[in-house]
């Protein structure tokens, strides 16, 4: 490659440079699975509590995943936090005003950037999701959750209320009873009750969690990048969308690909009875 010649990657960093320069979010790729980013939040000291800095860090670390190679991203607390995202960083919220909230509200969020990546993002949660960190689990496209864990949305004790898209994407997950029960209560679920009302998709126990939630990033990122990414958006509009305008979008999504070259590679594969090289063209 010539001096002038630059990727995405180039000018944003590879994933795993840009999270070494972060103190609160780590990044490894390919290290549990080919292809497979683990971005792992690591504030140990607030419990993984979204101050500004892991809020920018995890941001900057999404953008290099957006542009790099990866295809599946697993999201996850680390071992000595104790927690997936224990919340939003209360010292943060007491000194706010109605202003300065508006601003740290305007979107693209942490929320945002999770929900619209282009790789498909398993919440691997190992720990207690509450509060914002219950809507960042939310924001993932599939939950695993790890026996112990307990998820909710206590902002209601604060005299506040869910603010990073708890109101709007928990009633879709869980029915708007449910969720109004958790909101309005302030009560944690534990894992096993957050799967039964479909706020997590799975739980196991500590010694099957990682495995599990690797076993799923594997099987994702064995497929087509192109595939993954329309998938996605397809089934995200499903909520976003009436159902036949949900059916038309499904189809354009549907019909692009057949103007890729991994389209034709992976039916020419399924003939070959061969395993598919993925060029993400």
């Amino acid at each position: 490659m010539s001096d002038d010649e630059t990727t995405a990657d180039d000018e944003v960093g590879t994933p795993e440079a840009v999270g070494a320069e972060c103190e609160t979010v780590n990044v490894a790729v390919g290290d549990r699975a080919e292809n497979v980013a683990t971005v792992t939040l690591s504030r140990p000291d607030a419990r993984n509590a979204l101050n500004a800095q892991l809020r920018a860090e995890l941001k900057d670390v999404l953008d290099a995943i957006e542009a790099s190679d990866v295809r599946v991203v697993v999201l996850t607390g680390s071992e000595e936090s104790g927690a997936f995202v224990a919340g939003a960083d209360v010292t943060e919220l007491r000194e706010r005003g109605p202003l300065e909230q508006r601003e740290a509200s305007k979107r693209p969020r942490v929320y945002e950037y999770v929900d619209d990546l282009e790789q498909p993002v398993i919440g691997a949660i190992n720990g207690h999701a509450l509060g914002g960190g219950c809507e960042l689990a939310q924001a993932c496209d599939t939950r695993i959750a790890r026996e112990g864990a307990k998820l909710g949305q206590p902002e209601i004790n604060l005299g506040i209320m869910p603010g990073g898209g708890g109101t709007q994407r928990l009633p879709r997950l869980v029915g708007e009873g449910q969720a109004m029960k958790l909101i309005l209560s302030g009560e944690l679920v534990d894992a096993e009750e957050a799967r039964d009302i479909g706020l997590v998709d799975e739980v196991h126990g500590e010694d099957e969690f990682e495995e599990r939630v690797y076993d799923l990033a594997e099987s994702m990122a064995e497929k087509s990048p192109l595939a993954l990414e329309f998938a996605k958006k397809a089934v995200k509009a499903s909520s976003r969308m009436e159902l036949e305008q949900g059916i038309e979008y499904e189809a354009e999504l549907f019909a692009h690909l057949f103007a890729s070259e991994d389209k034709n590679e992976g039916i020419d594969a399924f003939f070959e009875d061969r395993d598919p090289e993925w060029k993400g063209k």
